[in-house]
This record gives structure tokens, C-alpha cells and sequence, in this order.
């Protein structure tokens, strides 16, 4: 309490900690940042991907500006009034005091709903990545989702493996601040030393090896040599003399990095944050009552599938998506980091070479460490557990009373949106609190544009809050904790207060009386309250029998001069801490600008297609791709042309039932002769497709159809597409609009 919660002492101490108190604060809330600009960086991504993949345009900019825009603080406020802010607040306050909703979502929700449930879950609920209680709270939250991960799956060897909403939780946490600092303070010498040696070559496959034999001979000759022949198969290549001399001294070299590796990790495990080693803890600990006849190994091998598969290897493999280095690795050296990945990884698992049979020579590396990295497996488990502290640190968290998240409102109604698609499962009894509260709050909200969806501050409170009397009470009859040991404590952390203030009180030994009356006959107010409840506190404990005035309080005395001893220390530590964080903090920022690059390339490039779907620009320096879009390979021309309107073009009903695009009508059969279609496209990648009845002016139904909504359904085998009237086959309308609009375009 005194090094944490002390607010009012002014020292050298008090400042460092508040000062480390901003750093981790800041950090959490970049941290929160990178989250969603990774995110976003994922969604255009996969929107280029399927451009590429389909030759067909993206969808119309406007739709992907709302993923991308940044905010704008003048638009109209679209706030809650008051009382649902309170409700939301109430709603808050539930669910991340009882983190037991939260992991029963998390078990719920589907894979394409997870990242956002994550990002409010790991930077929002418990954003606060450097405080204990929130830290504990989010810590019992996986208890429960990876015991229930362990109750449903149904082979052992599958557990955390697949790629699902709990293992992707798992990874997400390890990128929080404790991980990222862990991960920078091991692994940047190591992979910075490989980094630079780009011209050594360790590629250990034999196929690719052979290739690099080929090649140097074409150079030196001009031609290919006769004893060489072009195609050879893995087992031929891997048995080539030549291939196995150039492979042999690689190897060796790689299993002295892949030590050099092993050994940094191995001396770490004190540095390992407490959440990675108690979430170790737990799958160590369910593994053994589930499957009471796994073997240490298989257990290891568990454990080793998070710790290197979910933590460490990913930073090896990509370490500028971590902040270990600026730029991408060549070649050379991303070989020798996926290799050196591959040869931990085997360390953890049974290692299986039906693929990959070149990497059996390195089992000389597996079998020298195994059972050293086993153990070290092991000694990751052993930390102690935080219930007793977590009781505490809640009831400093009522008796604070200003417990503030910043959230956005789409956070907010996501959320709600979540809970009130489960809530039969999350509160399935009328009387359940989280049930009472849904039911107030109502249904939710829509999503609001981006640029109306600005970060509040939500302060959390209860409305079935207990006061602070009856918490204690609570406290005591629960964990032994009596009236006379929160006295005493209290003591104790008022001694140690006014002993900051008046340093020059501090003696061996200390005369508790002295510096009680010295405080309360001082200048300073608050030293006076303090010096006059020390007395009274001293009273109350000695008419307890738990202090004795005759042996000078000499206990509580002690104690106060450890506490004092160990915030000297504590002083030091605090420099060295916020040193290594200003790294960290320094880093994300650096990420941030990275991540903003990669964002703007991506616009720039979707910006270029929008530019010269128009027609503008010279035709030579175009490619088709699809749809009336052209992609302009070489410098974008910086005058932007309007995209012209295409269509509309009309088709029959029968027509399109014909040849297979309408797959289901709703129209009565004497009616369809009447019926026809029209489709136009506005903007490259969005298309309006109407419904018309002979002579009626305005259409019967209108629909703005966008493309990456049919690549999507038809990259997920969704077959219909459900228009009200009709329905139509997700294929055949692509293949119509591909025919219509490029053969309109040539």
C-alpha cells in the first residue's frame, strides 16, 4: 500500500512512482492504439487479396473510408443521455468485476466477431496493463475460458492448437506491455546479431540448396553444365554429395544459434511477466486433472505450445511486428529465424518430418535439450497464486471509488450487441444482475460511422455496491483478516507516510510516540490527521493486546523500518524500471508510425484504382482487372478523374431465371412477364440492382449490392444471396456482372 497507493507523500520516491504510473498509462493506451491499426492494416489487406485473388475492384472507397478515416472531433455528438451513461456504467462495473461473463463470451462469440470483443476485453475492461487488479480480474477470465477449453476438447493432442476465439485470445495477451518489454529485453541482441549477417546463407532444404548450386553454375558458365539436371526430387537432392557438404557446416552453425537462443530464454525465466507464467500454471494444472495419465512430456509439450507457439517463435519469425527491428529481414537472415523457430517449436513437440524431412539432422539439438527445456517448462508453473491479494486490491477499488475506463461508443454497443445475442446463456435466470441490466438498457444501438465514434470516459460503479462496512466485515469472515490486522496495517502504512515527509525522524530504533506527536504538532494539515490517528490507532491495538507500549511497539516498529529499507530499494528499481519502459514506450510509437505508413500505402494504392477506373490517365500504363477497373502500374496520375456511371443495363426475368442467376422468386408466375431487372454501377465496385414492373415509373425494390460482399459469401461458400423478392446465386451474378461490365469497358 505504501509503494502503490501513496499519493500525498511529495519525494524522490513519489515522483519516480508517479512518473512510472504515467509511463504504464500511456503505454497501455498506445498499446490500444496498435490494436486497432493492426486491424485495420488486416481489413484492407484481405480487401487487396481478394482483388488480386478475383481480378475484380474493391468496393466503392466510401465503405472503406469507414474503416480507415481518422476522427473528426467536429462532427454532431451522438452521446447517451444520462441515464443510459449511468446504465452502461452499471453494465461496465458487472462485467469486469465478474469476469466470469466475459470468459463465457469469449467462448461464444465466432471467429470473425473476436477481434473486436479482444480489443474492448484486453484494452478497454482491462486496459490498465500495469495494475494489479485489473491484471488479476483478466487472469481468473482465462481460468475459466481455458477450463472450459479443456472440458470440450475432446483429444489432448488438439488442445490450444487450432486457430479459435480462446488461442487467439491467448496470443493477443502475450502482446500486451509486460509481453512486448519481456520480448524486447531477450530476443533484440539475438536477432539484431542474425539480422545483420545478410550474406550468410543457412538454408538447410535440400531442394532449395540444389537450386542455389544450379544458379551459381548458369552464372559461371553462362549455361547449365550437363551433369546437371533441372528437376530432381527432395529424396535426389537430399541425397547430392555436393548438397550435402554445403548443408552439413549450416547445420552445425544453426544449432549453435538455435543454443544460443535456448540459453537466452532458459536465463530469463525470472523475467518472464507473472500472467504468461500463471497462464503456464493453469494449462499445467488442467492438463493433469483431465488427462491424469499424460505424461511430464506430453505436459511440456502443452505448455510449450503457448509459451513458444503462441509467444516467442511468432517474434522470431516476424520481429518487425513486434518492435524487435525497424525494417523486414532479407532473405537470408528470415531463413535462418524460421529455421531456429522451427528447431524451439520441435523442442516443445514430438517432431514430425513427413514434410519436412530436412530438418532431422537437427534432432542432435532436440535430444541435447529436451529434458533441459522440460524443466524449464516446469519452473515457468511456479509462481503463487493472487486470490488473497485480488480480495484486497477490490476492496481498495471501492474504497477509491473512481474507477474510469475510455472506451468508444461502438466498443460500448458492440459489447451490448454480444451480450444480447447470448444473454440466454450469460444470465439465463430473471434475477441474474447482468439479465436485469440488459433488460433496462434495451436493444442495441447500430454502429456508428467512424468519425462519430469518439472515446469517452465511463466511469464504473455498482448498483448493487457494498458499502465499505459490510466489505469489510466481508473480508474478515472470509479470509481471517480481522479488525485489529486492517488496524494494524493501517499503522503501519501512516508511520511510513510521515517518516517520507519528516525523514530526519527515521532512527534506530524508532519512538513511534516521538514521531506521532512530531507530525501532529507539525505545520502541514495533513500531517496532523496523520500524527493524531497514529495515536489513536497505537491506543486502540495496545488496548487490543496486539502492541505494547512497555517494549516500544517493537514489532510494528520493525516492520516500519523494513518497509522504509525496502522503499529505498524500491527507488532503484523504480529508475531501472521506467528506464527500460521509456524503450518499450518508444518502440510502440515507432510501431504506430510504421502501422500509419502501411495504412497510407494501402490507401494511396486503392486511391490509384479509384483514379483510374475513370478512364483518366494513359491507357498504356493500365492493367484490367475487372469490372471497369483499371490499376495503373506505373506513377498514379495526380489528377483525379470522376469515375463515369455505367449502365443501366435491363434484363428479364426469365432471362436471369434461365441462365441461373435467380435462384429462388418470390414473384407469382403470371406476374414475371412484367417483371424486369436493371443493373448500374455508380462507382467501381458498387452496383444497384432494381426490380420493375411494367409501367410503374419507380422501382419495386432497389438494392445497393457491393462487390466485397460477394466475394466474401463466395470465398465462404455461401451459395444465395436473399434479396426480398428473389434470390440469387452468389456465383452466377458475379460471373453476369464480370461479362456485363468489363465487355462495356473494352
Amino acid at each position: 500500500m505504501a509503494a502503490e497507493q501513496d499519493v500525498e507523500v511529495d519525494d524522490d520516491l513519489a515522483q519516480a512512482q508517479r512518473n512510472l504510473r504515467e509511463l504504464k498509462t500511456k503505454i497501455s493506451a498506445q498499446s490500444k492504439k496498435n490494436f486497432m491499426l493492426e486491424r485495420d492494416v488486416r481489413f484492407l489487406d484481405s480487401r487487396i487479396a481478394l482483388l488480386i485473388q478475383n481480378r475484380m475492384a474493391l468496393d466503392e472507397h466510401h465503405e472503406i473510408d469507414s474503416h480507415v478515416d481518422h476522427h473528426d472531433d467536429n462532427t454532431s455528438d451522438h452521446y447517451p443521455d444520462d441515464r443510459k451513461m449511468q446504465q452502461y456504467s452499471n453494465l461496465f462495473f458487472l462485467l469486469q468485476w465478474e469476469s466470469r461473463h466475459i470468459a463465457t463470451l469469449c467462448r461464444l462469440v465466432s471467429l470473425s466477431e473476436i477481434d473486436n470483443l479482444l480489443q474492448t476485453v484486453m484494452f478497454t475492461l482491462y486496459g490498465n496493463q500495469y495494475e494489479s487488479r485489473e491484471e488479476h480480474l483478466l487472469l481468473t477470465m482465462f481460468q475459466n475460458v481455458l477450463a472450459a477449453q479443456f472440458e470440450t476438447t475432446p483429444e489432448f493432442t488438439s488442445l490450444l492448437r487450432a486457430n479459435t476465439p480462446v488461442s487467439r485470445m491467448l496470443t493477443t495477451y502475450t502482446r500486451r506491455g509486460p509481453g512486448q518489454t519481456y520480448l524486447k529485453s531477450i530476443l533484440s541482441h539475438q536477432i539484431h546479431t542474425i539480422i545483420e549477417q545478410k550474406d550468410i546463407n543457412l538454408q538447410i532444404n535440400p531442394l532449395k540448396v540444389y537450386e542455389e548450386i544450379l544458379e551459381k553454375a548458369e552464372q559461371a558458365q553462362g549455361t547449365l553444365p550437363p551433369q546437371y539436371e533441372r528437376s530432381i526430387t527432395a529424396e535426389a537432392a537430399a541425397a547430392n554429395p555436393e548438397v550435402q557438404s554445403i548443408i552439413k557446416p549450416r547445420i552445425t552453425a544453426l544449432i549453435t544459434i538455435a543454443e544460443a537462443f535456448l540459453t537466452i530464454i532458459i536465463d530469463s525465466l525470472g523475467h518472464v511477466p507473472y500472467g504468461i507464467r500463471w497462464i503456464c500454471k493453469q494449462i499445467r494444472s488442467l492438463a493433469k486433472r483431465k488427462y491424469p495419465d499424460a505424461s511430464d512430456s506430453a505436459i511440456s509439450s502443452l505448455i510449450g505450445g503457448f509459451f513458444l507457439l503462441r509467444f516467442i517463435n511468432p517474434a522470431i519469425v516476424t520481429p518487425q511486428a513486434y518492435m524487435l527491428i525497424d525494417d523486414l529481414p532479407d532473405e537470408h537472415p528470415r531463413t535462418t529465424l524460421t529455421l531456429i523457430a522451427k528447431m524451439l517449436q520441435n523442442l516443445a513437440n514430438k517432431p514430425v518430418y513427413a514434410k519436412e524431412a530436412y530438418m532431422i539432422p537437427t534432432n542432435v539439438f532436440i535430444e541435447r535439450n529436451k529434458k533441459r527445456m522440460n524443466q524449464f517448462f516446469n519452473s515457468l508453473c511456479e509462481v503463487g497464486d493472487f486470490y488473497d491479494s485480488l480480495e484486497m486490491d477490490q476492496y481498495m477499488a471501492l474504497s477509491k471509488k473512481n474507477i474510469i475506463i475510455n472506451i468508444t461508443l461502438n466498443e460500448i454497443y458492440n459489447m451490448q450487441s454480444l451480450l444480447y445475442k447470448h444473454v440466454d446463456i450469460l444470465a439465463p435466470r430473471d434475477t441474474d444482475h447482468l439479465r436485469i441490466l440488459l433488460n433496462e438498457i434495451g436493444p442495441p444501438p447500430p454502429q456508428l460511422p467512424r468519425q462519430d465514434n469518439k472515446p469517452i470516459e465511463l466511469p464504473l460503479f455498482s448498483r448493487w455496491d457494498t458499502p465499505i462496512q459490510d466489505l469489510t466485515t466481508t473480508l474478515m469472515s472470509e479470509n481471517n483478516v480481522t479488525q485489529n490486522d486492517i488496524l494494524y496495517i493501517e499503522a503501519k502504512f501512516l508511520l511510513v507516510q510521515i517518516l517520507r515527509h519528516l525523514p530526519s525522524l527515521t532512527g534506530v530504533p524508532l519512538d513511534l510516540h516521538y514521531i506521532a506527536e512530531a507530525a501532529a504538532s507539525s505545520k502541514d494539515p495533513l500531517l496532523v490527521r496523520k500524527g493524531i490517528k497514529i495515536k489513536e490507532t497505537l491506543h486502540d491495538l495496545e488496548k487490543a493486546g496486539v502492541v505494547d507500549e512497555r517494549d516500544h511497539y517493537q514489532l510494528l516498529a520493525e516492520e516500519v523500518l523494513q518497509e522504509i529499507d525496502h522503499l529505498g530499494d524500491l527507488k532503484d528499481i523504480i529508475s531501472e524500471e521506467i528506464h527500460s519502459l521509456e524503450i518499450v514506450y518508444q518502440s510502440i510509437l515507432d510501431h504506430n508510425n510504421y502501422l500509419r505508413g502501411q495504412l497510407e500505402s494501402y490507401k494511396a494504392y486503392l486511391q490509384n484504382v479509384r483514379i483510374q477506373s475513370g478512364g483518366g490517365g494513359d491507357k498504356a500504363n493500365k492493367k484490367q482487372v475487372g469490372l471497369g477497373v483499371e490499376v495503373a502500374v506505373g506513377k498514379p496520375s495526380k489528377k483525379l478523374v470522376k469515375p463515369s456511371v455505367q449502365g443501366p443495363f435491363k434484363f428479364t426475368h426469365q432471362q436471369l431465371e434461365r441462365d441461373g442467376v435467380i435462384a429462388g422468386t418470390d414473384i407469382p408466375e403470371y406476374r414475371r412477364n412484367n417483371i424486369f431487372i436493371t443493373i448500374s454501377s455508380p462507382t467501381p465496385g458498387t452496383f444497384i440492382i432494381a426490380i420493375h414492373y411494367k409501367g410503374r415509373d419507380k422501382p419495386i425494390l432497389e438494392i445497393d449490392l457491393k462487390l466485397d460482399d460477394l466475394l466474401e459469401k463466395q470465398q465462404d461458400s455461401i451459395e444465395i444471396l436473399d434479396l426480398e423478392y428473389i434470390k440469387l446465386d452468389v456465383s452466377k451474378i458475379l460471373q453476369l456482372l464480370s461479362k456485363t461490365f468489363i465487355s462495356k469497358t473494352k
